[in-house]
């Protein structure tokens, strides 16, 4: 049954089409992304399907009492309430029934109303709906769902008002994730996740009932969510069944064949033509002319299109020198802003050259601070790093800060060489800014153009070691791929730093995975890194006890082993207990790291007071366990 279906669907801006004669339909529970060129009109034809904008033509019909949750690429959220306060948006219903039955159960309590019996039946009643609808759980669900998206506990109370654009679109999507819509609506909702929060979102996703429409750039999590393709060009979609991986081949596939087919056609017509030309006013006249209107038919109705030529980006990364073999050096090297607090200590490295090295983690851990004192724009805390014999390095900033915005497009890129003005702007074509784009001032250009002009200036420097910042950031999927080929044949050695987990399983041959204050060397490819993990986590994830959290004193027994707590309260302290476990734990696990950073370091004083805090937390989870059996009893 489909939620959502359209008929001829086009929108026009004035006198240019956007797109036209779109007929699509989502099925329910069907997980599909939408993509295409940048500009091609994927967030109109979004907003038009949710009717918050208009078609020019055609209709979008939706399911009767159809849910919507949206996630645009720039939400704002507004009011005085906290990241908590917005989450518990999402639950206003249940827990409106959740007051109704604290409200019973404090009635029940009156033991001389007449109308007990019919208060306890009510109670039965709507008590058993409110547990099967995740009465006593959705407080859990919120957590998990907001660390999952990389919110501290610690951020849970931070207003709205305060947060980042980053942290608004997280906390939209953890909303939208907890109030299950029947169609859930997101464009590019991984531009603000790191790659664990990814990870956990593409798995929250995979159990997903209800349908899905999403735009994004991120083949990877295509590839392990989608089960549908919608292409979008030149004004027009194409369905491909299957996830991303299957679409490259299907639309490679489909392009040979129609170019044959068009190919075979045309050559069909041209001797169709000839002979015409040839009997028209001969003895076969009659047949030419038969031929002649079968021709203009075929013309009129059944003629195949050429496909049309894609404008991507031309790029090409070529070294002018050869480096020698070890390209980075590097020992006891400790990277960040202030002694008292180290961003990352880094194990001692060799880079060979013709390495390509994938610095992953969360955000903020300091992988764009590491690159930097690597390159000696900043001083590192302690330790040394050196950089090879002939090494000629190359750096793509992600947040292009090396651009002047007050420079044109051309006077940029002649910064790098000095090159013919005709030869500068065909060159400047090839990254596709044509006409009078080149005479732009770059403060006035997208992410996305940013990015193609960084680019451009990159592979005009003659590198041999290549230090990358997020280098597919605002790119579409089809200069991401364009990119990622033409890392794969540089005869360099690079350094990249990447939440695209496609790029990095295409190309790397080392994982370096910095968490906070830390960082591990994996040698081997992203795949083997994410089995040795997965395998790692197997053994303490299986041992761990998975319960959750809150507590302040445990309930007396009564004679019988049970609480004094009625059947309802009792579910909703256990809730609370099982979080409040969990919690502990996960502070464990802090406390612990600490001390061995602390007794390593010899802080003699910080082990003591952590050691107290570590005992403290111990017996508070020692407490809540006990709580815990006397609730299940």
């Amino acid at each position: 049954m489909a939620v959502l279906n359209t008929n001829n669907l086009g929108k026009a801006f004035g006198a240019d089409d956007i797109f036209d004669g779109i007929s699509v339909e989502i099925p329910h529970g069907a997980k599909i992304a939408l993509v295409g060129p940048n500009g091609v009109g994927k967030t109109t034809l979004l907003e038009i399907l949710i009717r918050q904008q208009e078609p020019s033509s055609g209709t979008v019909s939706h399911m009767k009492g159809l849910s919507i949750g949206y996630l645009p690429q720039r939400p704002q959220l507004i009011g005085d309430r906290t990241v908590w306060g917005e989450m518990m948006t999402a639950f206003t219903a249940l827990r409106e029934r959740e007051a109704r039955l604290a409200a019973l159960a404090e009635s029940m309590g009156d033991t001389s109303r007449s109308d007990l019996d019919e208060i306890m039946a009510r109670y039965a009643t709507e008590e058993q709906q409110f547990e099967l609808d995740g009465g006593y759980t959705y407080e859990i669900r919120t957590r998990q769902v907001l660390q999952g998206l990389g919110f501290l506990i610690e951020q849970y109370q931070m207003p709205l008002k305060h947060l980042s654009g980053g942290q608004q679109t997280r906390a939209l999507l953890a909303r939208l994730l907890l109030e299950s819509p029947d169609l859930l609506v997101l464009d590019e909702p991984t531009n603000h996740l790191d790659i664990n929060a990814v990870e956990w979102l593409e798995s929250f996703l995979k159990s997903w009932n209800g349908a899905l429409l999403v735009v994004s750039h991120d083949r990877y999590f295509m590839d392990n969510v989608m089960n549908v393709i919608w292409d979008m060009e030149w004004g027009q979609i194409e369905v491909y069944r299957g996830n991303y991986s299957h679409y490259v081949r299907q639309r490679a596939d489909r392009r040979e064949r129609l170019l044959r087919e068009f190919e075979a056609q045309q050559e069909m017509i041209a001797k169709e033509e000839d002979y015409i030309r040839r009997n028209i006013a001969g003895q076969n006249t009659a047949q030419a002319k038969g031929r002649l209107k079968r021709l203009e038919r075929l013309k009129r109705d059944k003629l195949v299109i050429k496909p049309r030529a894609e404008h991507h980006i031309h790029l090409k990364l070529k070294s002018d020198l050869r480096s020698g073999d070890k390209v980075l050096i590097t020992n006891n090297l400790v990277v960040g802003y202030h002694r008292d607090k180290p961003l990352v200590k880094v194990p001692d490295i060799t880079l060979y050259r013709r390495e390509v090295a994938a610095v992953i983690g969360p955000n903020g851990v300091g992988k764009t601070t590491l690159l930097k004192t690597l390159l000696r724009e900043l001083t590192p805390l302690s330790g040394t790093s050196r950089l090879g014999a002939a090494v000629l390095p190359g750096y793509f900033a992600q947040a292009h800060e090396r651009l002047n915005p007050e420079n044109s497009v051309l006077d940029e890129l002649l910064l790098v060489r000095n090159m013919p003005l005709g030869e500068a702007r065909s060159y400047l074509a090839s990254f596709l800014f044509t006409g009078d784009d080149v005479f732009r001032p770059v403060g006035t250009l997208s992410g996305g153009e940013r990015g193609r002009l960084a680019l451009a200036k990159l592979a005009l420097d003659g590198s041999n070691f290549l230090l990358l910042d997020e280098p597919t950031n605002h790119l579409d999927i089809a200069s991401q791929e364009i990119l990622q080929e033409v890392m794969s044949g540089y005869d360099g050695t690079i350094l990249l730093v990447s939440h695209d987990r496609y790029l990095i399983a295409a190309l790397a041959t080392q994982i370096w995975d910095i968490q906070p204050g830390q960082m591990t060397v994996f040698e081997g490819t992203y795949q083997e890194y994410v089995q040795a993990r997965e395998t790692g986590r197997e053994t303490p994830a299986a041992a761990a006890p998975v319960r959750p959290a809150a507590a302040k004193s445990t309930p007396e027994k009564r004679p019988n082993g049970k609480t004094g707590l009625s059947d309802y309260e009792r579910k909703r302290r256990l809730a609370q207990v099982e979080q409040q476990i969990d919690t502990l734990e996960i502070r464990l696990v802090d406390l612990s790291g600490e001390l061995g950073e602390a007794s390593t370091a010899g802080e003699v004083e910080r082990v003591r007071s952590l050691g107290e805090a570590y005992a403290a937390t111990e017996a508070e989870l020692d407490h809540a366990l006990r709580e815990w059996e006397t609730l299940l009893q």
